[in-house]
């Protein structure tokens, strides 16, 4: 796996430990811990933001990935796309739509079993149910890695194009935009007009920030199937899509040099091992292992 770097073009650079002491004293101790919910439509949704500012997986990831008064992802960030369909896939995972073939006599490894539709009930989230249904209407089934590459357009077989879910970046924020938590507006780039959406609602990305720092430093629990479901799939993916290191730019160097210890250790975890574990769930360790193989 590619170690997180520190880029320079719009990432919030990491405080030094003078800079922080004020502000430190000043920070709340933490959130009441919830307990993970029942596992359909919302129940797994955004744990500890109101039910107005719910964010799915996909949006999360955006927002660690946005600029904040730029409004827009780093140009040079390739991994986000793919990091996206793979929140696209765990998120339908933890609402039930979706699972993993049996294994069969023969046990196949998470990467040769087919995702197949358990349940084609719609979400309320256009981008979810336009590839659910794409899951659904495909036969023969295809893998967890083909899926990915299919819905990031990352084919060379012409037939298999409309798969591609097109603009989901943009999707995605003008979803952020009708929560409350971006807003719209036009920046001229010399030779053309560009759509960005910069952060208007503040509190709600922190909620976030504070969410995936806690998870590897306060409330850290050594254990993967302890962790919630949802938190430990962000984690993974905003790895995967290169912005994790924006929720941890903010920490002191010594809280960094332990939550980046800390991440790697998960990211070195065995996914075939941990999808046999009790109350695992198979397709969120099939994407994890698509991204870390």
């Amino acid at each position: 796996m590619t170690s997180l770097v520190q880029r320079s073009s719009g990432l919030v650079q990491r405080r030094t430990e003078a800079s922080r002491g004020a502000v430190d004293k000043e920070r709340p101790s933490g959130e009441e811990d919830e307990e993970p919910r029942r596992g359909d439509e919302h129940d797994d949704d955004d744990i500890g933001d109101s039910k107005e500012t719910r964010l799915t997986l996909m949006e999360e990831v955006l927002l660690l990935g946005l600029k904040d008064r730029e409004g827009y992802t780093s140009f040079w960030n390739d991994c986000i796309s793919s990091g996206l369909r793979g929140c696209m896939l765990i998120e339908l995972a933890l609402r039930g739509r979706l699972q993993l073939e049996a294994c069969g006599m023969r046990r196949k490894s998470l990467l040769a079993r087919k995702v197949i539709c358990k349940s084609d009930a719609q979400t309320g989230d256009v981008l979810l149910d336009e590839a659910l249904k794409h899951i659904k209407d495909t036969q023969p089934p295809e893998t967890v890695q083909s899926w990915i590459e299919l819905l990031s357009g990352e084919t060379w077989n012409p037939l298999k194009l409309h798969y591609q879910l097109r603009n989901v970046r943009e999707r995605l924020a003008k979803n952020l935009v009708e929560k409350g938590v971006l807003t719209t507006e036009k920046q001229n780039f010399l030779l053309f007009d560009m759509t960005t959406h910069p952060l208007t609602n503040n509190n709600i990305k922190q909620r976030l920030i504070k969410r995936v720092q806690e998870a590897v430093l306060d409330r850290w629990v050594n254990d993967a199937q302890r962790m919630d479901k949802r938190l430990l799939a962000l984690i993974f993916l905003a790895h995967s899509s290169d912005v994790l290191e924006n929720a941890f730019a903010p920490l002191l160097d010594d809280q960094y040099d332990l939550a980046m210890k800390r991440v790697r250790q998960l990211m070195e975890l065995e996914p075939e091992g941990e999808s046999v574990k009790a109350n695992a769930n198979e397709l969120l360790w099939a994407v994890v292992a698509a991204f870390t193989k």
